[in-house]
């Protein structure tokens, strides 16, 4: 890049959208943490990272069938572009998997060529394996393993159960088009060992307002606001009291409340508490509550594929589509002594499902349906593609 023009590789990678995950672009971020927040944060969020290597490793280990995984570290820091791509080689393997919901922002896993290929050839049982759309697919899984474990232990740390991520996507690029995040982000730095004794490293990346509103979770910041109590936490259920020290009203001394009955609240029955759980109401006994729209995490589906590339210019090709109702191997002399009349035993019990095949391959299964007076199949299962590229090896 010597002469300011792109490779024809940057070019590819460019119109591949490396930049956004699918469901187009990331998620908007908070804004980024105040100056001299960054070293309590980066403390809580590589003290909660290293909490979850074990079950990371555990989970990997067994998408590699049983193969031994170790995952050490983080080394964790905030940094910037410059900086970070400084010490990357020059193509690299790009996982997104931004969070979209509980702390939405960007994310996302970097990897050398060669880490990419181990791991998608333990995976895969396979050498010198080439870093394909189907290694992608893998690889991306691979990383999805890793995003889940966490995201149960935030869940468990922080209290927020609308924690979710798109679908990880992988992409081979140079590192001069990889979409790192603006100003200082989170960086943590991971070695990972697939049961060879080589040490792979790989990186974790956080935007710089995901990471901050998480660290500001783990250290009980989300939870709490000034001039609170013990113990004290709005809107929550029975036993909780909002802005509020025990028993007594913000800024006052305990028990002390203006122009009130004993133990009473302002516009409350005796005991009520302001947007709380049950029998907790905002005025007079039997008066009307003040209720809100309860708010349910974004539920994404699981299967948003990206297109790239030129695929537009396949859509109208034609694909032969078999449902398979089940299988059995018969000896010859046992075909050739078939006649009407003649029963044959599958290898599929009754009520299970029919496989659905694309050119003899397994895509999805589903249940039998009369349509009309004609047969039909509602697909009731798409098949991962792990165990798609299982049923090819």
């Amino acid at each position: 890049m010597s002469d300011g023009a792109l490779s024809q590789d940057e070019i590819d990678a460019l119109l591949a959208g490396v930049d956004s995950g699918p469901g187009g672009p990331s998620p908007a971020v908070s804004p980024a943490p105040a100056s001299g927040s960054s070293d309590t944060d980066r403390n809580a969020l590589q003290a909660f990272l290293a909490s979850t290597t074990d079950a990371q490793a555990s989970n990997l280990s067994m998408m590699a069938g049983g193969a031994t995984v170790t995952i050490s570290g983080p080394q964790a820091s905030f940094t910037n572009q410059d900086a970070f791509l400084a010490q990357l080689p020059e193509q690299i393997t790009v996982v997104k998997a931004d969070f979209n919901s509980g702390f939405p922002g960007e994310h996302m896993y970097i990897m050398s060529e060669d880490t990419a290929k181990s791991v998608a050839g333990l995976i895969n049982k396979e050498e010198n394996i080439d870093l394909d759309e189907m290694a992608m697919s893998v690889i991306g899984e691979a990383m999805g393993t890793i995003i889940g474990s966490q995201i149960t232990a935030l869940t468990s740390k922080t209290g927020n159960k609308s924690i979710a991520n798109v679908p990880p996507t992988a992409n081979n690029v140079p590192k001069a088009v990889a979409a790192l995040p603006a100003g200082n982000f989170f960086c943590a730095s991971y070695q990972l060992d697939l049961g060879d004794g080589k040490q792979n490293q790989f990186w974790e990346i956080l935007g710089p307002g995901v990471a901050s509103d998480i660290a500001r979770a783990l250290n009980g910041g989300a939870q709490s606001s000034p001039n609170m109590g013990m113990g004290a936490m709005p809107n929550m259920g029975m036993g909780g009291s909002a802005n509020m020290g025990m028993g007594a009203m913000p800024n006052m001394g305990m028990g002390a409340m203006p122009n009130m009955g004993m133990g009473a609240m302002p516009n409350m029955g005796m005991g009520a508490m302001p947007n709380m759980g049950m029998g907790a109401m905002p005025m007079g006994m039997g008066g009307g509550a003040n209720m809100q729209n309860v708010q349910f995490p974004n539920l994404t589906p699981g299967a948003h594929v990206q297109e790239s590339g030129n695929i537009g210019l396949i859509m109208d090709v034609f694909m032969e589509m078999t449902v398979e109702l089940g299988r059995t191997r018969k000896l010859i002399k046992d075909i050739l002594g078939m006649g009407e009349g003649t029963i044959i035993e599958l290898d599929k019990l009754a009520g299970e499902p029919v496989d659905i095949l694309v050119n003899h391959k397994l895509i999805a299964k589903g249940e039998v349906v009369v349509i009309d007076e004609n047969f039909g199949v509602r697909v009731t299962e798409i098949v991962s593609p792990m165990e798609r590229m299982t049923d090819m090896a």
